[in-house]
């Protein structure tokens, strides 16, 4: 099916009580991998890119690439944009065809990523499609970016952050951290506070680093999507440092990334069974 828009994605989640991987993707064979792997579980998901990895193939190339493979599908996806940290790039985004983005001004001091985010909001209701927002700094490393604030999100802000933005999901701080070289911690205390004051569902992010069995809890608390990214790339790299390893002469690059994908396909389909709970389609 064609993509869908991320409100229909949302509602799909809803109704049928699970939650949505958010993976990462970079280039074809990446893509490839995720989309098998959802077309395997049957479980409705976002595929997304940052704007660190955009340019590698620009904003049209990979709506054309994931669309494409979406087409032949029977089960939703919706395409994201992950961490849009200028609003340029929210704005590239949804031109180019992506169903749903996110607008990242956590760095900002309350009031200024609330006038941040409602520009993306307000730019993006043209369109129709739902804008995710963040409050609250996640630690660790996103790509080469590396954040050491770690300031967990403010029950107490949520509502009116929300309200007065009108985003449409939220991502939280709760000792969740991006990649893997730190350790999460979650605090279920307060993504529990948080998910009783918050209008929207909430969104976690770093859930490569987050035990399966903290994952498991997590749609008790109206947590609609968790970004994987770390464990795809590190999957993709070592398959192919390995096909290095056994032939430093190797020259078929169709056998490499074919391997490569695989791998991602694994990795995917693994972590989408074990956020639901669910059997093998």
């Amino acid at each position: 099916m064609p993509l869908v828009n991320g409100f229909t994605l949302l509602d799909i989640i809803k109704e049928r009580k699970v939650i949505a991987g958010a993976f990462n993707t970079t280039n074809l064979e990446t893509t490839i991998g995720i989309l098998q792997a959802v077309e395997k579980t049957g479980i409705p998901t976002f595929i997304q890119v940052a704007p660190t990895n955009i340019t590698l193939a620009g904003y049209e190339y990979l709506v054309d690439m994931v669309s494409r493979y979406a087409e032949k599908m029977d089960t939703p996806v919706a395409l994201h944009l992950d961490h849009g940290k200028k609003f340029d790039d929210v704005r590239k985004a949804i031109r180019a065809g992506f169903t749903s983005v996110m607008i990242d001004g956590a760095a900002f001091d309350f009031e200024e990523n609330i006038a941040f985010t409602k520009q993306a909001v307000e730019f993006a209701k043209s369109y129709g499609i739902p804008v995710e927002a963040e409050l609250g700094a996640i630690l660790g490393k996103e790509d080469d970016h590396v954040s050491e604030a770690d300031a967990k999100t403010d029950p107490q802000q949520v509502r009116e952050f929300v309200e007065r933005t009108g985003c449409h999901m939220l991502a939280v701080s709760v000792g969740n951290v991006h990649g893997l070289e730190d350790e999460s911690n979650i605090d279920f205390d307060l993504l529990k506070e948080i998910n009783e004051v918050s209008p929207v569902p909430l969104v976690i992010h770093g859930g490569s680093g987050i035990p399966d069995e903290h994952i498991h809890q997590m749609v008790e608390y109206n947590v609609a999507k968790i970004n994987i990214a770390s464990d795809l790339r590190q999957s993709f790299i070592r398959s192919v440092g390995r096909a290095y390893e056994e032939n430093p002469n190797e020259a078929n690059l169709i056998k490499v990334l074919q391997k490569a994908e695989d791998s991602v396909f694994e990795t995917v389909h693994e972590k989408i069974l074990s956020m639901n709970s669910v059997v093998q389609k």
